[in-house]
């Protein structure tokens, strides 16, 4: 493991936050990348803030959870009793979600504040692992309607002064999301298509090429191989695209394993 970066600027990471609530539950099928989860935080000093973009919450416009104590909301169903009963009772961050509208603003993006909806799954499950203490204030970014991968990274860029502070911009979403192909029997035998867009992903987005090109790449990823078996729809992937927006520099591979019998991966965007 890296030692901590100590600079106090930004770290964008993207990585996939699992089945529901099952991380927290313990399921085998998630027990890599939980490890992962639990040791990530050693690889960049403890945030001030944490900016997180889910899957799960999707608005017209890019809309900022701004309440001061946003409850938990639980976002799935059939899954034991317990999980309806974590807690996470991390503190909103009204003043950073008012600086990201003002951002947002600058640019002529219209944007929303949201004070009455909760903190859904993609927030409070990874965090939980990363930072159990739930003692640094967080506000979650939606997906914009229409799921434009343009407009996702035109959000991030619009961002990116945030990175000269020392907050934490996590993509909470899945680099590999097929419902019908998840092996929940723990089965991690390889599969060629979700091969081919994992090295395909990993090579864009770590890649030398020109940032101009690499744009161009991730607004066109349906071109990708087997770009629609892996995401048949896109909102797990449409994270990636605002951590993209708001880096400067290329990512590194900081997870590449198998979550319930399909590889998927984490990036780390470095400082240019």
């Amino acid at each position: 493991m890296e030692t901590p970066q100590k600079n106090n600027r930004g770290t964008v990471v993207y990585f996939s936050h699992g089945g529901g609530p099952l991380p927290i539950l313990g399921d085998p099928g998630h027990e890599r990348m939980i490890s992962f989860l639990k040791n990530l935080r050693q690889r960049f000093e403890k945030p001030e803030a944490i900016i997180v973009i889910s899957a799960h919450w999707e608005e017209s416009v890019p809309t900022i959870i701004g309440g001061e104590a946003p409850p938990l909301l639980y976002d799935y169903y059939g899954f034991p009793e317990e999980a309806y009963s974590i807690e996470y009772p991390v503190r909103g961050n009204p003043a950073l979600a008012r600086r990201v509208q003002a951002l947002l603003s600058a640019r002529n993006m219209e944007s929303a504040v949201e004070l009455r909806r909760g903190f859904d799954h993609g927030v409070f499950v990874p965090l939980k692992m990363m930072y159990p203490e739930a003692d640094i204030p967080t506000i979650q970014i939606s997906l914009i309607s229409g799921l434009d991968p343009e407009r996702h990274i035109l959000t991030g860029n619009a961002l990116r002064d945030l990175l000269e502070e020392n907050v934490l911009v996590i993509g909470s979403g899945f680099s590999f999301h097929n419902l019908g192909a998840f092996r929940w029997n723990n089965d991690n035998t390889p599969d060629r298509r979700n091969d081919e867009f994992q090295d395909w992903l990993i090579d864009v987005c770590t890649g030398v090429s020109a940032r101009e090109e690499k744009e161009s790449l991730l607004k066109e990823w349906e071109k990708a191989p087997s770009a629609r078996y892996c995401h048949p729809r896109e909102e797990h992937l449409l994270p990636l695209h605002v951590c993209f927006g708001m880096s400067s520099g290329p990512a590194e591979v900081i997870f590449d394993d198998y979550i319930l019998g399909k590889r998927s991966i984490a990036l780390q965007w470095k400082r240019a």
